[in-house]
Formats: C-alpha cells, structure tokens, sequence
C-alpha cells in the first residue's frame, strides 16, 4: 500500500471529538506516515470530501460522487435491498437513485444459506461487480459484514468494493461469526478493535489513487448487547476517525432514532427497515420527519421473491403447469425489464444483424 495523507489534524464538527493541537507542525502539515500516536488520537478531516463540496452542481457519473451529492443535497436517500440481477433491475424499472446489496439478501440468492458468515469477500465481490454493471451512475451501498479480517483484510475489502464499482460500505462491530443485525444473541467486538476496522477502511479509501470519493459508512450492533449509550459513543468515535455515515442497527423506536441522529449530528444517519426485524416499519417520509439521512430496506426483495417463488413451485407440484403462475408473461415479457430493447437497439447501431428478429 501507498503511504496515507495525514487527515486527522482539524478537530472534526461531531459532538465527540478529542482535542488536537493545531499549532503545532505536526498537526498542521501532510505527513506520508501519520504517526501511529495521530492515528490513534487524532481526528480526521479531509477537505476534498467536506459536504460543502457536494451541494451543488449537476450530479456526478461516478456513483460514489454521486451518493455524496445526494447525502449533502435536501431529501432521504431510500435505497431498497436487491440480492440478485432480477431485483436491481425491477428496482431501476421502478425509478429508485440507490440501491443497497444487503449481505442476507446476497447470501440466501447466491449461496442459499441464512445471514451467519457464510459468504465470503469474494461472493460479495463477485454479487457487486454484477449489480453496479447494470446502471454504473447509480450509487450502491453495499454491506461488508466485519470487514472479513483484520486491518489488512479490510483494507483489501475497501479496495475491491470500490473497483466493483460499489459507492459506499458499512463495517460492523460484531465478532466475526457474525449473524444478520435483526437476530437474537448478537456479540460484538470492543470498543477499540471496531474502532480500528473503522480507521483501517478510511485509511484504505484515502489510499486509493485519483482521489476516491468512496464512502464509509460505520454500523454498529452493540444497542442490543451493550445499550444505547455504549452504540451512540462508538459511532461518534468512528465519525472522528473519518466515517461519513453513522448506522445503529436495531433501533427501537421514534424516540431512540430522533435522539440518536440529534446525538450523532451533522454526521448522516442511515436506518435500516426489515419487515418483523428490531426497527419499527417506518416509511422512508417518517424516517426523513425524524432526521435520517438513509433509509434502507433490507429484505424488501428477497422476501417478496420467496413468497412469489414458493407460491410458484408449489402451484406447479398442485396442478403440473406454470401457466397460472406465469400471469401471462412469456419469454419476451420476461426479458425486457433486463434489456433486452437496449442490447437489440446497440446491435443495430453497431452495425449487427443477429437480433433482428427476436
């Protein structure tokens, strides 16, 4: 890895900061190697990617930009769980600006396993290369579960979501046999080793070369295992170490999600919805009301694919065919909200014959 700018010399604008002498050399200069004593002390801040910077102009084709236009601009970003190419499409189709790959969505659809650690980098890799393909300007936040390892590991996890093309990740708190955040008997790590994956992503995403816009997004589980406060405080220690966006899994009601983002701000809070999970059901404009910045749903499509899809088989096992099922859509229906006009129309333009008939 390339040496990281030193960004953790201005006191940062959270309600949780440690003091830092801005008189002194060290503090007020870039340095190719922060000091393990910065690092660990210090708070970040980096100019380029002050919100400041985002609010105005047409929105960027880079998608991580994009998302950090979107964050500093008025409105929630609501960003629906896909797990698969059929789901990020029917999102697009429906007009949504973000997209969120939710780890037990990509382990049930890619691997056929519940939310447990299961899957790996590399099925999260592979599940986002395909998903960012589809439309490259539109953000995807992507979940990372611990990070798959230590500083190291994490810092190979940071750089291969960003050149899959994802715009943003969250790192969490929970030991490595980890479970989804809306299970019982959830354990996390201390204070300082989620500190530390939080610091390892930031300084991941500023070594990336070219500047990279790529946001971090630090989650932590410990409301349900260590309480409310313990969650608030670890969260505001991960914004003075450079996280962009703030996520406590599980939080229980109106009054807990206000306080938390009163607690937590300027810094963007992202809520997450699962349908019979710890949250409330809030909808995206009750969220927005009680000062969320994100809202994701989690499990919206995986679990309306297992209800269609049980419904399916099990018709097909009652009466032998798929023709109630179907509901009419034949193999051309079907294609279409895939591209299959725009890959027809791009053949053409290229001159190519093959699909003009289809």
């Amino acid at each position: 890895m390339s040496p990281s700018i030193d960004y953790f010399s201005k006191p940062s604008t959270t309600s949780h900061h440690v003091d830092v002498d801005l008189d002194s050399p060290q503090s007020m200069s870039p340095s190719p190697s922060p000091s393990p004593s910065l690092l660990r002390d210090g708070v970040y801040y980096n100019a380029r990617l002050d919100p400041s910077n985002f609010v105005e102009g047409p929105l960027s084709h880079n998608p991580a930009t994009r998302l950090r236009q979107m964050l500093a601009r008025p409105g929630i970003v609501v960003a629906p769980g896909i797990c698969d190419g059929i789901s990020a499409r029917c999102a697009l189709e429906a007009g949504f600006s973000c997209l969120y790959q939710s780890g037990a969505a990509t382990t049930a659809s890619r691997l056929g396993q519940p939310d447990l650690a299961i899957a790996t980098l590399n099925d999260f890799v592979g599940a986002a290369q395909m998903v960012c393909s589809l439309d490259p300007t539109v953000p995807v936040i992507a979940d990372a579960d611990t990070g798959f390892g230590g500083p190291a590991m994490i810092a190979r996890t940071v750089t291969q979501y960003a050149r899959s093309g994802v715009a943003a990740l969250h790192i969490e708190d929970q030991v490595q046999t980890k479970r989804c955040g809306h299970l019982l008997g959830k354990q996390v790590v201390s204070r300082d080793e989620f500190l530390t994956r939080v610091r390892a992503a930031v300084l991941a995403r500023d070594q990336i070369p070219g500047d990279s816009d790529f946001i971090i997004i630090a989650r932590t589980d410990a409301a349900q295992v260590l309480g409310m406060e313990e969650a608030v405080l670890r969260l505001r220690m991960a914004a003075d170490l450079g996280a962009d966006v703030c996520f406590i899994e599980g939080v229980k009601t109106k009054e807990l999600l206000e306080s938390t983002v009163a607690a937590l701000a300027p810094k963007p809070v992202l809520v997450n919805v699962i349908s019979g999970g710890l949250t409330p059901s809030f909808t995206s404009q009750e969220a927005e009301e009680m000062g969320a910045k994100i809202i994701i749903f989690s499990l919206v499509s995986s679990v309306a694919m297992m209800h269609a899809c049980r419904a399916a088989m099990q018709l097909l096992k009652k009466t032998g065919t798929d023709f109630t099922s179907a509901q009419g859509m034949d193999p051309k229906s079907f294609f279409e909200p895939l591209g299959l006009s725009n890959i027809i129309q791009f053949d053409a333009m290229a001159g190519g014959s093959s699909f003009s008939t289809i």
